[in-house]
């Protein structure tokens, strides 16, 4: 039997092997290509192996925006037509004497002098005193403390417990400590005063105290208790006034340079500059600020 010899051109056979090899099937594949013929799988057909899943993830979808609901028309109210008058009466009781009392302040020149009080001491004291003032039926604050502080001040300094005549011509020593301080009421900022302070324990300005300020609650001061003022905490006074602040705790250096908790109030002098000099309210408020810090020595000093 005679064999016919072909010639293959194996740059014109497209290889399927790894790398792209030519394999005996793709020989076979090409000559059948060539002479029409089908040829049945080969069992040594190499399997491709199916390509890698991809490992990355696919990004997340993104979340469907919000379409937010139409709207419903809002309902169109009618604008209130405005009839109220503004009313014009005359000025009377505490207001009208607030603003005459005002009025006279500005024309004085007045300067400020600021310190600061430790009340740690005062603090103790007073949370010692306190309920025996309460089983005697008072209410003991620290207020009578200050007040009587500044009576026994006011015998060193007794131009701070004076006053001028309107043209400044003239000046009066008041014998007595008429010490005010403000109370705000349902009939405004008032101003009472506790009579003769420099002959007042410091239970019996307290017990003066409670008596103003339920007075003051209801309406029922009387002339006498909001005239005759020398001596000012917290308002207007003849000559000289004291705001005090409130009392806080914050750290403070002892003698032994040991940072420690302390009870400190701030307070403003304010004094008529016509007749009181500076150096006369820093004495006067070291003085202060000196019983109180030392409340003790109150003790020796009590009328």
């Amino acid at each position: 039997m005679r064999v016919h010899k072909q010639y293959i051109k194996l740059s014109e056979v497209v290889g399927t092997g790894k790398d792209g090899r030519i394999l005996k099937e793709d020989i076979l594949n090409f000559l059948a290509k060539q002479t029409g013929a089908i040829l049945p799988p080969s069992p040594f057909q190499e399997i491709q192996p199916p390509p890698p899943a991809a490992t990355a993830e696919a990004p997340p979808a993104k979340p469907k925006e919000k379409v937010p609901p139409p709207s419903a028309p809002r309902p169109v109210a009618p604008r209130p037509v405005f009839t109220g008058k503004d009313r014009t009466e005359p000025l009377k009781g505490f207001h009208k004497a607030m603003v005459k009392t005002m009025t006279a302040a500005l024309k004085i020149p007045h300067f400020g002098y600021c310190d600061e009080v430790d009340l740690t001491r005062l603090v103790r004291l007073r949370a010692e005193l306190k309920d025996m003032a309460e089983a005697r039926g008072v209410k003991l604050s620290y207020m009578p403390f200050f007040i009587k502080a500044a009576s026994l001040g006011l015998l060193h300094f007794p131009i701070l417990n004076a006053s001028v005549d309107e043209n400044c011509q003239n000046i009066t020593y008041k014998a007595a400590h008429n010490i005010g301080l403000a109370m705000d009421t349902a009939q405004g900022l008032i101003v009472p005063n506790v009579k003769n302070v420099q002959m007042l324990s410091i239970f019996d300005i307290a017990v003066e105290l409670n008596r103003l300020q339920t007075m003051g609650a209801t309406g029922q001061l009387g002339t006498t208790d909001l005239t005759g003022g020398t001596f000012t905490l917290s308002n207007i006074g003849s000559v000289a006034i004291g705001a005090l602040g409130k009392i806080q705790v914050l750290p403070r250096f002892n003698s032994k340079d040991e940072v420690v908790k302390a009870h400190i109030m701030n307070v403003s002098w304010s004094a008529d500059h016509r007749i009181i000099d500076g150096a006369t309210m820093c004495r006067f408020s070291n003085m202060w600020r000196a019983y109180l810090e030392n409340p003790a020595a109150m003790v020796l000093d009590l009328k």
